[in-house]
């Protein structure tokens, strides 16, 4: 017993930092923003389920995305779990998909066959991601595709007749914006960023929701994830050793006001501010969990 109470605290903190729990926050503004989209009724019961089944879809996909870098981590990242033997791959493989068929299996029993197929397709996306990511220039575009099937998994689960135009418009920002990330992420064992034009995607969600900037909480939201996406890139072109997995950690921070701005577009001010404080949330759990 002694033993068990010394170990558990160890691997549950393995396990934290395998899943990049920080950045959960930024999967149920993703969620509550797929809902919104899609002109789904809100029921908290229904949020709740699905913000359960995509964090496991999320979580499953960090532990694999482990898993399959182990040999890559081992030369480049030595202190992640895996190649510093705090873990083995096989625990983690298992895991990690064990996570994604529980998601998978919530979201069938609360949005029924459409939800089903959506929660699968998510899940291929994250392994396709993980398996395929390392060199590979479409990796941006996968990455994309998961949370973009966040969006469609909420939406599907949480009404049988999702609005498809704003879940679409709202999709293509969001997938626009994951694909910068990306792309910058892509160079996180370099020392300095040069390839500067795939930035503009972070441009995006600005561009398809500048018409509906006008009233107060859209205004914040535009102005307050401009500042911080230009905050970001402006911290990027300085370079530096260290410099890339800060930026990333605070445009994947970013990625919960984009979610806030599109629901504030679908006319959700209250619901907005709920998304923006998923920013916050994030930016606060990864100041005690790394978020790459």
């Amino acid at each position: 017993m002694t033993d068990l109470a010394i170990v558990t605290p160890a691997k549950w903190r393995t396990y934290l930092r395998l899943g990049r729990v920080s950045n959960l926050p930024t999967v149920w503004s993703n969620t509550l923003a797929g809902m919104v989209l899609a002109g789904a009724p809100l029921a908290p019961s229904v949020f709740a389920w699905l913000a359960v089944a995509t964090s496991l879809l999320y979580v499953g996909g960090m532990f694999l995305n482990d898993a399959f870098d182990r040999a890559i981590d081992a030369r480049e990242r030595p202190e992640r779990p895996i190649p510093s033997g705090l873990v083995s791959a096989n625990e983690v493989f298992g895991v990690g998909f064990g996570l994604l068929a529980v998601g998978i299996v919530i979201a069938w029993r609360v949005g029924g066959v459409r939800a089903l197929g959506a929660a699968l397709a998510l899940a291929f996306a994250i392994v396709l991601y993980d398996a395929w990511h390392k060199k590979n220039v479409l990796s941006p575009v996968l990455m994309g595709a998961c949370r973009v099937l966040v969006y469609v998994t909420a939406a599907f689960a949480a009404t049988p007749e999702p609005a498809l135009r704003p879940l679409l418009i709202g999709a293509a920002a969001l997938f626009a914006y994951l694909m910068g990330l990306t792309y910058v992420a892509k160079q996180e064992n370099l020392e300095r960023f040069t390839n500067m034009w795939p930035l503009a995607l972070l441009a995006v969600p600005f561009f398809v929701t500048a018409r509906n900037a006008l009233a107060l909480v859209p205004t914040l939201l535009f102005v307050g994830l401009f500042v911080w996406v230009v905050s970001a890139v402006r911290l990027l072109m300085k370079g530096g050793r260290g410099t890339i997995p800060r930026v990333v950690v605070r445009l994947i921070a970013g990625v919960s006001l984009v979610d806030a701005l599109l629901i504030a577009k679908a006319g959700q001010p209250v619901l907005a501010g709920v998304a923006a404080l998923a920013f916050f949330a994030t930016l606060f759990f990864q100041r005690y969990i790394k978020g790459t």
